[in-house]
């Protein structure tokens, strides 16, 4: 059984990996589609095939020992297109490269460490973007929240940057995807909390730390020795109109 989920796991990776690699050379039909791959929700869906799908199935067909099958035959084939990728590419392997520089920097060992510790967080970045996905949607109906574009947001777009191969690749092309996800939840979550809670935190080193990702908490949240009559005026100042967006946002500034 394990052997099956493993050969599995790297028919459909390879599958998935030579139609995104052979799309574009199908004319103006295919490059329109990869395009459309590289954005929400069609990246979600490619996503969705070559991580959750083995290891739901790897789960389910040999439980823990099935996941770990699985996930093994993802990384022999990630690092398989790794090296593949820049062979293909020898000038750009040979050139400056971020993988090389940091490793001289901190030891190759501490840096590819450091490199796979980031990778353990790859699951909450997807809960995030369930939450994006199912959870923030019915807010917009509920209480009129903004809805937003997450083509916008949530995209990879690094793999046309000129030199940038193999390695340095695909782990640039997780964080273009992670960042977009980060930025996204940030946004709807500045709503909700502006929404529901625009009232600063007794924390001073708190109210420092977050005013980056919250503007509003020191332009318009009610300061700690305010009252409750403060936080309904700053309701009614802010959504009796037709906004329903964090306070600072840029649309509340158009009109």
């Amino acid at each position: 059984m394990l052997s099956t989920i493993f050969i599995a796991t790297c028919v459909l990776e390879v599958v998935v990996i030579l139609l995104l690699t052979f799309l574009p050379r199908l004319g103006t039909v295919g490059k329109d589609l990869i395009e459309a791959c590289r954005k929400a929700p069609y990246l979600d869906i490619i996503l969705l095939i070559i991580i959750w799908v083995p290891w739901l199935g790897g789960t389910l067909l040999g439980g823990w020992l099935g996941f770990l099958t699985s996930l093994g035959g993802q990384l022999l084939v990630m690092q398989s297109w790794v090296f593949l990728h820049e062979l293909a590419h020898p000038e750009a392997a040979k050139s400056p490269r971020i993988a090389r520089f940091l490793s001289q920097k901190f030891g190759l060992w501490k840096h590819y460490l450091a490199l796979w510790t980031t990778a353990l967080s790859l699951p909450v970045f997807f809960v995030i973007r369930f939450a994006e996905v199912f959870i923030y949607p019915p807010l917009i109906w509920l209480v009129e929240f903004p809805a937003y574009d997450n083509s916008e947001w949530v995209t990879v777009s690094r793999q046309k940057f000129e030199g940038l191969v193999g390695h340095d690749l695909i782990w640039c092309l997780y964080c273009d995807w992670m960042t977009g996800v980060y930025s996204l939840g940030a946004e709807m979550l500045r709503n909700v909390e502006s929404f529901w809670c625009p009232i600063r935190f007794y924390d001073g080193k708190k109210c420092e730390n977050c005013k980056i990702d919250f503007p509003d908490l020191e332009k318009s949240w009610v300061p700690i020795d305010g009252t409750m009559e403060d936080v309904e005026q700053v309701l009614k100042e802010m959504y009796d109109g037709p906004y329903r967006s964090w306070h600072g946002h840029p649309e509340r500034k158009e009109d």
